[in-house]
Parts: C-alpha cells; sequence; structure tokens
C-alpha cells in the first residue's frame, strides 16, 4: 500500500481525478488530503470519496504544523495539486524527490509567485502564445524551479480566451498526473 499525501488550496478536482484513477488500479493508495484553507471545495470531495482530511493553515504551516504532520503520515509520494503556498524547506529536505507539483504550463514560460490558474491562462493569451500545457516537476525551494518530470502541450488558436485555455489544460491535467504519479510510484 502507497501512502500519498494530497495538498491542494481550492477546488480539488485534480485531487479526486488521482484518487479516482487509483481506484482501480493495481497499485493499491491511501490517500490524506491537507489544505490551507477553511473553505477549499476540496474538502467536499475529500468527504464524498470517504478519504481523510484536514485543514492546516498558512499561520500553522509557518509554525511548522504541516512539517510534522507529514513527518507523521510518513508518504510515499506528496502531490501539490492545486496547492498555493510555497513549500516548506524542512520538509523539502527531508522528503527529497518524493514532492511533485503540477503547474498549467510549459516552464520555465509562466510561472513563479503569483502565476497560477487563471492568471497564467491570461498571460499565455495577452502573449499571443500558439502553444501551452502543463508541466510535473519536483518541487524546490522556489515557486515552479524543481527538475522537470513530464510536459505535454496543447495548441492555443487565435481565437481561444483565457477559459479555452484553461480548458484545454485541465484536460492534459486529468489525462496525464495520475499516469506520472503511477510511474513515480513504480521506482
Amino acid at each position: 500500500m502507497k501512502n500519498i499525501v494530497l495538498l491542494a488550496s481550492g477546488s480539488g478536482s485534480n485531487a479526486e481525478n488521482i484518487i479516482e484513477y487509483f481506484k482501480n488500479n493495481n497499485i493499491k493508495c491511501a490517500f490524506h488530503i491537507i489544505t490551507n484553507k477553511k473553505d477549499a471545495f476540496v474538502l467536499e470531495r475529500a468527504k464524498k470519496l470517504d478519504v481523510s482530511a484536514e485543514v492546516i493553515t498558512k499561520k500553522q504551516n509557518d509554525e511548522g504544523v504541516l512539517y510534522e504532520r507529514i513527518k507523521e503520515l510518513n508518504p510515499d509520494l506528496i502531490v501539490l495539486a492545486g496547492y498555493l503556498l510555497l513549500f516548506p524547506a524542512e520538509i523539502i529536505q527531508e522528503f527529497p524527490n518524493k514532492i511533485i507539483n503540477i503547474h498549467p504550463a510549459l516552464l520555465p514560460k509562466y510561472g513563479g509567485k503569483g502565476m497560477y490558474g487563471s492568471f497564467v491562462h491570461e498571460a499565455v493569451v495577452a502573449n499571443n502564445e500558439n502553444e501551452t500545457g502543463i508541466t510535473i516537476h519536483f518541487v524546490s525551494e522556489h515557486y515552479d524551479e524543481g527538475a522537470i518530470i513530464f510536459q505535454a502541450k496543447t495548441q492555443v488558436d487565435p481565437n481561444d480566451s483565457a477559459d479555452d485555455v484553461a480548458n484545454k489544460v485541465h484536460l492534459l491535467e486529468y489525462e496525464h498526473f495520475p499516469k506520472v504519479i503511477e510511474q513515480l510510484l513504480k521506482k
């Protein structure tokens, strides 16, 4: 049984997709969800999926609560699926190459602090990019600068809105994120 900690700050659609993917997989996984927001919809998804979940606020994170909790959970893999806080350096040091993140662009483009979700898609459209995609990468002590594990691309049409781009990127996330996690768990 593989132990996976999923961290999300928002709706948790990627977290749900990952959990559903592993329900009928040869790799059996136990999941635990952590969010930094008390009103994050990922908590509702966790209830629906019968997955344990908890809130560890930014203040608690800054006080070392997240670090202690993750050490207790002793995960095989830590997956950031829309987690918007800078990940604590002590956790990165404790779990080297066991923390991954997904970013809704082809890094190194459109990465860094403040570049998440719709902000990324709006920037892609504003800059008339002809392609975008996803990057799955190891987490480092700096936003979106860890070693790249996987990238997938999608075309951006001249008439695409930021919402159109977001929909294309979500399809890539749902298709590839669980598969990359599966490959990492097999190593």
